[in-house]
């Protein structure tokens, strides 16, 4: 039996290579063709630009910022987070649990932030009424953020449909999703943004605890593709647990990538410093954990099972050095996949 000759395997190697290459100067200008704007740009020796800009398929309002999402967990979907986000053109989808005046007295002082932020609601009568008030009272917020554990139901269709019909000129974003089928069905209701991500965050148990779930970079790929065609935008919601992981979500199709582990543990999170074993910590826990349920709902109810954890994540200090940490991890992927 011959040996294959050396110079005709390196020379496959070498073509195998430049492939690899031109599939990723391809999948840079793919992205670049569905948003209208490139992700992240290289302009020379020049710092890399991680601003873009959207315009909203059925607000038809715009948007220019740099999209990060901070999650719309009590635990750091805060007002003092929103202000720091607001100084990087980032943004935050505020939690469901502040009351009309506190979010009238946030509005009063920090006016600058409300381009950057959400009001979170459910998809309950009373979640609507609320998210009325507050709307009406600070007519200045843009942005709508619908969040339901699953978003495959009839009832939340429809209130995404209502909610649209109440507010045609508010960007709605609304979730959560996996699939390409029920994005389309979400932008066709009136939903701009649609959320992908069922069971990938760190303290989500729901793959656990009901079997049900899907890869978070495939259900990127996929929504993306779904949501893009009927010129809709995502969030990759989940999944992320560094630097390296935002860029793959952007990589994958996503518009915005949410986090919330990312960001725990910081002086602008809600919640006490606490001292264990020597080591200062803060607690973070998922929305539909006990510890959630317990703190807004009097607890678990009978018919249901926790979905979420409750983890102690060490004390991170202030939220300023994870931003520089995200946004240079994100520069640092430019240069190599768009310099190829």
């Amino acid at each position: 039996m011959s040996c294959s000759d050396p110079r005709e395997a390196a020379s496959k190697a070498d073509q195998r290579i430049q492939s690899e290459i031109l599939i990723l100067q391809n999948s840079v200008e793919i992205l670049s063709d569905f948003s209208g704007n490139s992700l992240l740009s290289l302009r020379g020796n020049k710092l890399v630009d991680l601003v873009r800009s959207f315009t909203f398929r059925n607000s038809k309002q715009s948007y220019t910022g740099i999209p990060i999402i901070v999650a719309n967990m009590d635990t750091v979907g805060t007002f003092e987070m929103a202000e720091v986000m607001t100084k990087h053109s980032m943004f935050t989808a505020i939690h469901k649990h502040y009351s009309l005046e506190d979010w009238k007295l946030f509005a009063a002082n920090h006016p600058e932030c409300l381009e950057h932020v959400a009001v979170s609601s459910g998809s309950g009568q009373s979640d609507l009424e609320r998210l009325t008030s507050i709307i009406e009272a600070i007519p200045l917020i843009k942005y709508i953020c619908l969040d339901v554990a699953n978003g495959y139901s009839e009832h939340f269709v429809e209130f995404v449909k209502n909610v649209r019909a109440k507010f045609p000129s508010h960007t709605i974003m609304a979730g959560n999703v996996v699939t390409g089928e029920m994005v389309e069905e979400l932008i066709l209701s009136g939903a701009d943004i649609i959320k992908v991500g069922i069971g990938p965050g760190s303290v989500c148990t729901t793959r656990i605890k009901t079997g049900v779930g899907y890869p978070q970079l495939s259900a990127v790929i996929e929504c993306a593709d779904s949501a893009h065609g009927l010129k809709g935008h995502i969030i990759s919601d989940g999944g992320c647990s560094c630097p390296g992981d935002v860029a793959k979500a952007f990589g994958a199709g996503a518009d915005f990538v949410m986090l919330g582990g990312m960001f725990a543990g910081h002086d602008q999170c809600a919640g006490e410093i606490m001292e264990k074993n020597g080591r200062k910590v803060k607690l973070f826990y998922g929305m539909s954990s006990g510890t959630a349920m317990k703190k807004h709902s009097g607890g678990v109810a009978e018919y249901r099972a926790s979905e979420g954890k409750t983890v102690e994540v060490p004390y991170r200090g202030d939220v300023e050095n994870t931003i520089l940490d995200i946004l240079g991890g994100l520069r640092s992927t430019c240069t190599p996949v768009l310099s190829l």
